[in-house]
């Protein structure tokens, strides 16, 4: 198709994820066509810095050619078969070299398409697990206010966005339960009067909440290393410590969900690890194959795993494409990749360069805060210290700069899930060229918003 074919067939035929479908601003997507290492051109031939990775995916930047002749050469030798009963060569392979490279004893693995399925397989694991010891109550969970867990039904319960939950909640189970996320710079459980800065004091509203809810009927504890949603919250000191002390005095499962903050988004192969904290599952998907096939899967520990050791147990749960052969050997050769090039260390040992660039927006009125670590950052806006109106955020996040970072050369989202930012998340293999473009484009746009709200 030539690109006036493909606007209108998009136009006619394509529903895209959480958009409008009547298109923004009336007009239609950019059709990204092909990409290399930290850019993709769209079908006009238009270059963009890809600052999201995707859609905090693509780890190991994009054209990899041995990554797609591993695709190419297990469909050639086994398109097809399912996880269920039987097994298959890549399967077994990639399953044997996550647990080798998980932390402490996150032996097994079950393989989805993605992470939401990911995610519901930890809470359907979990129930399962109690039943299996005895602890039938045990069927609620625990997240964070604003965290993004998945938007199927099941991970939708889980996830504390309610704009995304609101036309639902006829259909949700009511089985879960949300606390304060860890606001660096406003947390108002760890500090109710002065909303000061967290201080990882609101690990403990995990507690009373575990308390109040009654602790036989809490199953898990669904938490990101890095909270995505609302803008790449970091947690302090001692958090993770805490929330693990707290579910092992109440019996209860910790999930640790690295859907985007695993294979080195944080700067090690997982964000558990990078953060010093042990879960008893951890769910991942995205960077596992760097985007070139679909995958997810959750980790578990050996202490879960047990009970279904049983010759008469089974996991009452399957998905026809989890752990598909194709994606299994697409994740394999992405993780040699990722290993002879150290971009988990890359990651860590750059990150301090990525935040110095993003540091000089400070001097930027329309910049409250930066915050993140490894590869993955929020850049939080304000009204000059004060906050935007509704309409105003609409605008400057729907209106213009979405588009206007878009014409400027950068891929990357603007959310308003919460106070309204900039995150990025790019490639692993991007370097000190690629922070200073991205500062630069965020530099100019800003500025350029900037001058429209005062004239506003």
């Amino acid at each position: 198709m030539t690109p006036a074919e493909l606007d209108a067939a998009a136009a006619d035929h394509l529903w895209l994820h959480f958009s409008r479908l009547a298109g923004e601003g009336g007009q239609g997507p950019t059709i990204i066509e092909r990409g290399q290492g930290a850019h993709v051109w769209d079908s006009e031939g238009t270059r963009y810095l890809d600052g999201l990775a995707g859609l905090f995916v693509v780890q190991a930047g994009h054209g990899r050619e041995e990554i797609a002749r591993a695709a190419a050469a297990q469909a050639e030798t086994l398109a097809y078969f399912p996880l269920w009963t039987y097994a298959h060569p890549t399967g077994i392979e990639l399953a044997a070299r996550l647990a080798g490279m998980a932390p402490g004893d996150l032996n097994r693995v079950f393989l989805t398409t993605g992470g939401a399925e990911a995610v519901d397989t930890a809470w359907k694991l979990a129930r399962q697990y109690f039943l299996a010891i005895g602890q039938t109550e045990r069927v609620k969970v625990i997240a964070r206010n604003l965290a993004y867990h998945g938007a199927t039904l099941s991970t939708l319960n889980i996830t504390g966005l309610d704009a995304i939950k609101e036309p639902f909640l006829p259909m949700l189970n009511g089985l879960s339960r949300h606390v304060g996320i860890t606001n660096s710079q406003s947390c108002p459980t760890c500090d109710p009067e002065g909303m000061g800065p967290c201080t990882a004091a609101c690990a403990e509203e995990i507690e009373r909440m575990i308390v109040a809810e009654g602790p036989e009927t809490v199953a898990a504890v669904f938490l990101e290393p890095v909270q995505n949603a609302g803008g790449c919250f970091v947690p302090g000191d001692g958090y993770f410590q805490r929330v693990r002390e707290i579910c092992d005095t109440h019996g209860v499962l910790l999930v640790s969900d690295e859907v985007i903050c695993a294979f080195g988004r944080l700067g090690d192969w997982f964000g558990s690890a990078r953060l010093g904290y042990q879960p008893d599952m951890l769910t991942f998907a995205k960077g596992v194959t760097s985007g070139y096939a679909p995958l997810g899967g959750v980790l578990v520990s050996d202490r879960i795993a047990e009970p279904f050791l049983e010759p008469t147990s089974s996991f009452l749960h399957g998905i026809t494409f989890g752990g598909h052969p194709v994606s299994c050997a697409v994740a394999l050769a992405n993780l040699d990749v990722m290993e002879r090039e150290d971009l988990p260390g890359r990651a860590r040992e750059l990150e301090d360069e990525f935040r110095t660039q993003l540091d000089t927006l400070l001097d930027l009125p329309i910049v409250r805060e930066v915050r993140g670590m490894g590869y993955f950052y929020g850049i939080e806006m304000t009204k000059g210290g004060t906050a935007f109106t509704d309409d105003e955020s609409e605008w400057l996040l729907r209106g213009f700069l979405s588009n206007r970072l878009l014409e400027n050369g950068l891929i990357c989202r603007a959310d308003d899930r919460g106070d309204p930012v900039i995150q990025l998340a790019p490639p692993l293999v991007s370097g000190p060229e690629e922070f200073e473009a991205i500062a630069g484009i965020i530099r100019q746009t800003l500025l350029e918003a900037w001058k429209e709200l005062e004239e506003r």
